[in-house]
């Protein structure tokens, strides 16, 4: 089944492209959601119309996306958390914590696009991913420390 997505979908694809997906998945799941449409003709010729026009202002937002992450790659954060006598977290450490701890320093991010390659459930040095555009990623250094 052809689709064509409204949203970016995590591990799929991005807003606006057309995706191959399984029949189950496309009904069940992205159309009823809103977060995808078939990919009929006619919708892919609007498709095509609609990112005609849009060209410069993806040109831009794409541009802003690049200084953004010119900005945070410089950034380092120090989170601080609970911790036991022998150094292991109450939880761990997510991306939550992490967007308000750059809100903190001025940087709203949403903190669906941030993510953690690791499992952080111990004091240490970790990185974080946050994907500003398609094609644009930023990477963060953070610390977590022990309240």
């Amino acid at each position: 089944m052809e689709l064509i997505l409204l949203q970016d979908v995590q591990n799929l694809g991005y807003k606006d492209e057309i995706v191959k997906v399984k029949n189950g998945y496309g009904r069940n799941y992205l159309i009823p959601q809103g977060k995808a449409i078939l990919a009929t003709p006619s919708a892919k010729k609007v498709l095509e119309e609609n990112l005609k026009q849009r060209a410069h202002k993806l040109a831009k937002i794409k541009a802003d996306a690049e200084e953004l992450a010119a900005k945070l790659n410089g950034v380092s954060l120090t989170i601080p958390a609970k911790t036991s006598a022998t150094g292991t977290i109450f939880g761990s450490v997510n991306n939550i914590q992490i967007a308000d701890a750059l809100a903190k320093k001025g940087f709203e991010i949403d903190r669906k696009i941030i993510t953690i390659a690791d499992n952080v459930k111990e004091l240490g040095n970790y990185k974080a991913v946050i994907k500003l555009h398609k094609e644009v990623s930023a990477e963060i250094n953070f610390e977590v420390v022990a309240e």
